[in-house]
């Protein structure tokens, strides 16, 4: 891991409670003691009441992956990337945690990739500013009707954009709100080819690896890392990650 950065004043979204800058604190002079367990457990106690932000996601994530639980820390920083998708730290130590996992995960997309550089807001926001474009320019058209031939570049132009952006949003939303993704958070587990313990093995993951998820039955999940390989996983090996 090459980079790391802690909370200072200026990046907190919870100030306002006394108690929030102590106890933040107190988890960061765990974590410089190295007592990396215990400044995980600190940090996850701030979340838990509530106190959330990209930085605490992050510490959080830096915690974990110095404890040495992966997938965790994988989880964690891809909270917080949703949070700051074009925060450089985030992004390059998510990329370093994910690239220590053995065996089979899901690859690099760099569609996905692309698209989680903006957040489902921004990318809605940028749809909604295209599409009034192209509506204050039809009304130009419909008052100005002379300009016709200057501004019809233009309003194809702002078409255009609206088409893209939209399929982008599109896009943007099923994949961090359909698609559902595992992170094994356990050092071994074995994928199974039904939902039984007494089901044949499929193939092993390890810690960190993350898995798409097709299916749920109880205590179980139906997951993929790639078309070629399907099987059963069970709930409490993974963390459900959007």
């Amino acid at each position: 891991m090459t980079r790391w950065r802690f909370l200072s004043p200026g990046f907190s979204t919870f100030a306002a409670t006394p108690s929030a800058p102590v106890t933040f604190d107190a988890a960061n002079k765990l974590y410089y003691e190295g007592r990396f367990p215990d400044a995980a457990s600190a940090y996850e106690k701030l979340i838990k009441s509530g106190q959330t932000s990209a930085v605490l996601y992050f510490n959080l994530g830096n915690a974990l992956f110095k404890s040495g639980q992966i997938g965790r820390a994988i989880d964690a920083y891809r909270k917080a990337e949703q949070i700051t998708p074009r925060d450089p730290d985030v992004r390059a130590n998510l990329r370093f945690a994910q690239n220590q996992v053995q065996g089979p995960t899901l690859p690099s997309n760099r569609v996905e990739d692309w698209l989680r550089k903006l957040t489902l807001n921004e990318w809605a926001m940028m749809a909604a500013v295209a599409v009034w474009l192209f509506f204050l320019l039809l009304i130009v058209l419909q008052v100005r009707p002379t300009s016709k031939q200057t501004l019809r570049p233009y309003l194809v132009l702002s078409l255009l954009t609206v088409v893209v952006l939209s399929v982008c949003l599109a896009l943007s939303f099923y994949n961090q709100r359909m698609v559902r993704t595992a992170v094994v958070t356990i050092p071994d587990a074995i994928v199974r080819q039904g939902p039984l313990e007494a089901s044949p093995n499929a193939f092993p993951v390890h810690d960190g690896a993350q898995l798409r998820i097709l299916n749920d039955r109880g205590d179980w999940l139906q997951v993929s890392p790639d078309p070629s390989r399907i099987g059963w996983i069970r709930r409490d090996q993974v963390i459900i990650s959007s």
